[in-house]
Formats: structure tokens, C-alpha cells, sequence
């Protein structure tokens, strides 16, 4: 038990990115938060996420074998809520638009990932879920929406003068 308090503990102190899985089964939208989202490969491009085996969410979304990561602006903690809760319309109130895979593509978000469902692996009371990227973009300039020690957090505003310039791309379809 105390293993598991300091498991928790400690990798609370990992902070992460929120981002929102989302699906189109139909015509009927799917989706939930996600902090445990990664970069997996760059051939092929290839990103992972890790539902809980809890989620009764997921399993539809395996159903489709498709799926958008949207990843979340700071001020976006009210969609990161919404898609959490079960047993609501999850979309109420939400805008969006069709990504090219037919997911949603969530208003306000900095920027999405489309995939395609490639493997799964147990990943004991989580799975392991690889999506090979189909296609992606930049949406907008925002601070990310950050989960650091089980609440949200925002970066430190730095001036302007130590910030990248990167700029906005357009958004690209990966090559087969």
C-alpha cells in the first residue's frame, strides 16, 4: 500500500500534457481526457495513448479503428471536465469540426493528431494503445493545458524575446 501511495506521489511530480481522444461512431460523437498520451516513433509516425481499463469509453472508440488526439489549451479545463464525466452527452455545448478521418477535431484546441488503431497491449489496469498518424496540424498559439500533482497548472509566462518563434504550419496527411 505505502509502494503505491509513493508510486503516486512521485510520478505526480511528472507533469502532463491533457489531450482529448475522440472518435465518430456514425454520427454519433465519442470522447474522453487523456493525460497519458506520448510520441512513439517518428517511422512510422506513430503516438501512444493509455485508457483506462475502466473506460467505457475506449472500447467504442477500438470499435471505429480510428481516433484524433486533440491536445488541450489552458483554457480548456471546463472540456477537459466535461469529456471525464460518464453517463453524460459528453458533447453538450461542445463545438467542432470532422478531422479527415471523420473525428473530432475540437474548437479551441492547439492541435490534433488523426489515427489509425495499429496494436493494443495489456498495460495491467491500463492499455497500451498505438495509433499510427495519419494525418495532424497546428490549430493555434496557446499555453498547453498542463496536469502536474493532480490539478491543473499553467506554464510561467516568459517574455516574448525568450519564446521560439515557430509559427503555425499547415496541416499535413502522413505518406503511406
Amino acid at each position: 500500500m505505502a509502494v503505491d501511495l509513493d508510486f503516486k506521489a512521485v510520478l505526480g511530480r511528472f507533469c502532463t500534457g491533457v489531450t482529448a481522444v475522440t472518435a465518430l461512431d456514425g454520427d454519433r460523437p465519442l470522447g474522453f481526457a487523456c493525460q497519458s498520451f506520448s510520441a512513439l516513433s517518428l517511422d512510422p509516425l506513430a503516438v501512444a495513448i493509455f485508457p483506462a481499463r475502466t473506460s467505457t469509453t475506449w472500447p467504442r472508440i477500438r470499435e471505429v479503428g480510428r481516433f484524433c488526439v486533440n491536445i488541450l489549451a489552458d483554457d480548456q479545463q471546463q472540456v477537459c471536465r466535461q469529456l471525464s464525466r460518464s453517463g453524460t452527452d459528453k458533447f453538450a455545448d461542445l463545438t467542432w469540426t470532422p478531422s479527415p478521418n471523420g473525428a473530432p477535431l475540437l474548437s479551441g484546441a492547439l492541435a490534433w493528431i488523426d489515427c489509425t488503431l495499429a496494436q493494443e497491449v495489456d498495460g495491467g489496469d491500463h492499455t497500451i494503445v498505438v495509433g499510427h498518424v495519419t494525418a495532424l496540424g497546428e490549430l493555434r498559439e496557446a499555453p498547453p493545458l498542463l496536469f502536474y500533482r493532480s490539478a491543473f497548472e499553467r506554464l510561467a509566462p516568459r517574455p516574448l524575446s525568450e519564446t521560439p518563434a515557430t509559427g503555425l504550419r499547415p496541416a499535413v496527411t502522413a505518406s503511406k
